[in-house]
């Protein structure tokens, strides 16, 4: 566990990583990113310090339906400024690159949402979702005869579901 000057170091890298973001994050987003393809934050503290960021008022759920999504409130970004120079500088070098380069690759991630499960019948159920902040913008659900089939639509969800989006809503305007 952290001790409490650490405690603070790690409250402003999430911050930061908000930040820089500029956009909702789900917790599995910020877990991802902070403790799974860097080690910004141990996987331990990050979720505690998280909620302690919440229930500090420095982010907050911005998601009305679904999965909850965060994002840095005014105080957050004021105590940021304030204690921005507590990071160390290769650490805000770190994550302003890792920002910059993954930025887009995680917005999509978070808004293209797809899941498989098996049914009683042996059949599988796929589920298809396009969220925006506040709202999922189209759910789908799809009975397919097998696992492969499932996979295939999963693996191909986030590439395709703009396109389809379109296809979907053109279609039914006119």
């Amino acid at each position: 566990m952290l001790v409490k000057g650490e405690a603070f170091v790690t409250k402003l890298i999430l911050l930061f990583v908000f930040d820089k973001m500029e956009c909702p994050l789900s917790e599995n987003t910020v877990i991802d990113m902070c403790c799974s393809s860097n080690d910004w934050i141990s996987y331990m503290d990050c979720k505690p310090l998280l909620n302690k960021l919440i229930d500090e008022g420095f982010i907050y759920n911005v998601a009305e339906y679904g999965e909850a999504l965060y994002s840095i409130t005014p105080e957050g970004r004021y105590c940021l400024a304030e204690f921005y120079v507590k990071i160390p500088s290769s650490q805000r070098e770190s994550i302003a690159e890792f920002v910059k380069n993954n930025k887009q690759r995680y917005r999509k991630k978070q808004e293209c949402v797809a899941d498989y499960r098996m049914n009683k019948d042996s059949t599988y159920s796929v589920y298809l979702k396009i969220n925006d902040v506040s709202q999922p913008l189209l759910e789908l659900r799809f009975n397919v005869p097998n696992r492969q089939i499932a996979k295939n639509i999963y693996k191909k969800w986030e590439e395709k579901a703009g396109n389809l989006y379109a296809l979907i809503y053109d279609n039914l305007i006119d």
